[in-house]
């Protein structure tokens, strides 16, 4: 399953309050699939069962436009004619690396395989960079011009593919197929509004494997990764996550975050913790509460919070994650806060929040 953790802890007048861990437990779309028989649960197994994809495909607009959607497919050197050299180059699970750009007015992050663009993800106000779309642009209106459907079908390479979104995700990341280009746009679900948008290839779109599928022929895997790269993406990652966590405080007028060393360790053990003793929460049973992992850490701190999740794709589908949820947005989006630490093992992620004495 993936899943989202979130807790806040008060130091205050010498007195420790504790406020209860919030978890919230939704469907694993990489690892679960939906049946195609009439049924409505998820099957519980984890398969990929060779059907023939419905040939239901919606009628949308084209992307006539000048904008980054068509960097999609382009050669490395277009990139660099554009935006130049990245301010650093992060490796992904997915056989590309990432080509961070953050500048004042928006953050690109833009996918680079065997030096051709494959997917670009952009947080940020340059709207011009995304028309027809723009952040902070409300879910009815883009829904009403492209029409968000359940099902997205396509072939590529021989093979046939059919994702399949819940009712879930077509509120907080619904998929748009245009000009051969894949979009993913994450909502706001507090603002109904668009925060985030990725564009991907077919092939891309494949191995992330961010919904449901069904596919006839071969199913395109990412290569397995060395200790030694998964090293490589999780820095990157954490990296990323406090970034776009920083733009969207950004968006909400609050004070950017900065990078805190110590707790980010504290992060990252706690993410090793999780994924190698398989369990999922903010108490460890080896090393105790965040109380105790900072405590041991040598940190003092006026306030922290922690947030955690597991199975994600990637840190921007974590961050996007955490912003839907509730207790999570709080840490976010607190005011209060002022250093963040991540921690990034494989697929587990953990953020922690401090204000430092």
């Amino acid at each position: 399953m993936k899943k989202l953790g979130c807790g806040v802890l008060f130091v205050c007048l010498g007195m420790l309050i504790l406020i209860t861990y919030l978890m919230d437990n939704l469907p694993d779309n990489k690892n679960e699939q939906m049946s195609l028989t009439g049924q409505s649960e998820v099957e519980k197994s984890i398969f990929y069962e060779e059907r023939p994809v419905l040939n239901r495909k919606p009628s949308t607009p084209s992307l006539k436009e000048d904008g980054l959607h068509n960097l999609i497919g382009e050669p490395v050197t277009a990139l660099e004619e554009v935006f130049g050299e990245p301010s650093r180059i992060d490796k992904s699970a997915y056989d590309y690396d990432w080509w961070v750009y953050p500048n004042s007015e928006s953050y690109i992050q833009i996918g680079v395989e065997n030096d051709q663009v494959v997917t670009v993800y952009f947080i940020g106000e340059e709207n011009e960079l995304t028309f027809p779309f723009y952040i902070g642009q409300l879910y009815e209106d883009i829904n009403n011009e492209f029409t968000f459907t359940e099902q997205i079908s396509f072939n590529l390479q021989a093979n046939s593919f059919q994702f399949n979104l819940t009712e879930e995700e077509l509120l907080t990341r619904p998929l748009l197929k245009i000009d051969d280009v894949f979009i993913q746009l994450y909502f706001d679900t507090f603002t109904k509004s668009l925060s985030g948008i990725r564009y991907l290839d077919g092939k891309t779109l494949v191995k992330h494997r961010p919904y449901s599928v069904v596919y006839r022929g071969e199913l395109i895997e990412a290569k397995k990764l060395t200790a030694e790269e998964w090293s490589e993406v999780e820095k990157g990652a954490a990296l990323q996550i406090l970034d776009i966590t920083n733009e969207i405080r950004k968006r909400h007028q609050l004070n950017e975050l900065q990078w805190d060393e110590e707790t980010s360790i504290v992060a990252f053990h706690h993410s090793e913790d999780m994924k190698l003793n398989e369990y999922f929460s903010h108490t460890s049973p080896a090393y105790g509460e965040l109380k105790d992992r900072l405590k041991k850490q040598g940190i003092f701190y006026q306030l922290a919070g922690e947030n955690i999740a597991a199975k994600y794709v990637d840190a921007i589908a974590v961050v996007e994650g955490w912003l839907n949820s509730e207790g999570h947005r709080v840490n976010l989006l607190h005011e209060d806060f002022t250093h963040l630490g991540v921690g990034v093992y494989e697929l587990y992620y953990t953020q922690n929040f401090i204000t430092p004495w």
